[in-house]
């Protein structure tokens, strides 16, 4: 993809913005723009034209760009200009290998402090991913489900930094929407998981949802070392 095109793709989404938008308005626009994952990795960020757009000057979307680069959303090159961040195959894989461990972790305790209403929200988190499954939209309701459905079970964990950390990783990942370049088929059989790691949840058995989780991320990590390298999806690397 060309740079004027990824370009206008971002600010396109900044389009009728109140002028004067506080610094912590930029932060939360720019992160939520870039965090939809219409605006791919390796875009483009002109500082002067999204000050335009938010009616400020070029200082409080620097520091919000400050923000986002500390959240590994936004690189910043000498001369380079501002871009949403890219990772490299390998780092994007080990992104997933740090989502694992903080995601067992944080089950783990959920199942001890879940109560009926996480199990509810638990149930419609998967109805949901059952009918995003079905949407023919290249997967992404499917990514944005899966995100939710995972939540619901983690939630319950009540642990507010290991949640944060969680969070971070996760968001990491989704400007390059990685469910959107699987197939159809390697969504269902991810998907298949779901239920199994549900009714453990459900169960309140740690162990057996603990192994649901690895089996899931394991079949996940297979899915991922096979995402093309080559096109623009990620950094030049190792």
């Amino acid at each position: 993809m060309s740079g004027p095109r990824r370009r206008s793709a971002l600010l396109a989404r900044l389009a009728d913005r109140p002028a004067g938008s506080a610094q912590s308005a930029i932060v939360d626009d720019l992160r939520a723009i870039i965090l939809h994952g219409e605006v791919p990795p390796g875009s483009a960020i002109p500082v002067d034209a999204v000050a335009a757009a938010f009616g400020v000057s070029r200082i409080p979307v620097r520091e919000a760009l400050m923000t986002l680069i500390g959240e590994g959303l936004v690189d910043h090159r000498p001369n380079g200009g501002y871009r949403v961040a890219m990772m490299t195959a390998r780092e994007f894989g080990q992104i997933y290998l740090v989502r694992e461990a903080l995601e067992s972790a944080a089950l783990r305790a959920a199942v001890a402090g879940a109560t009926p209403e996480d199990d509810r929200q638990a149930r419609s988190a998967l109805r949901s991913l059952d009918a995003a499954s079905e949407a023919d939209d290249g997967g992404t309701s499917y990514h944005r489900e899966s995100r939710r459905f995972h939540l619901a079970l983690i939630g319950p964990c009540r642990m507010r930094r290991l949640l944060h950390m969680l969070e971070a990783a996760w968001n990491m990942t989704e400007p390059l929407r990685p469910m959107s370049h699987l197939t159809a088929g390697d969504r269902e059989l991810l998907h298949s998981d779901h239920a199994g790691m549900l009714a453990a949840f459900l169960r309140r058995d740690p162990e057996g949802l603990a192994r649901a989780c690895a089996d899931h991320h394991h079949r996940l990590q297979g899915f991922i070392s096979t995402l093309p390298q080559h096109t623009g999806l990620f950094a030049e690397g190792d």
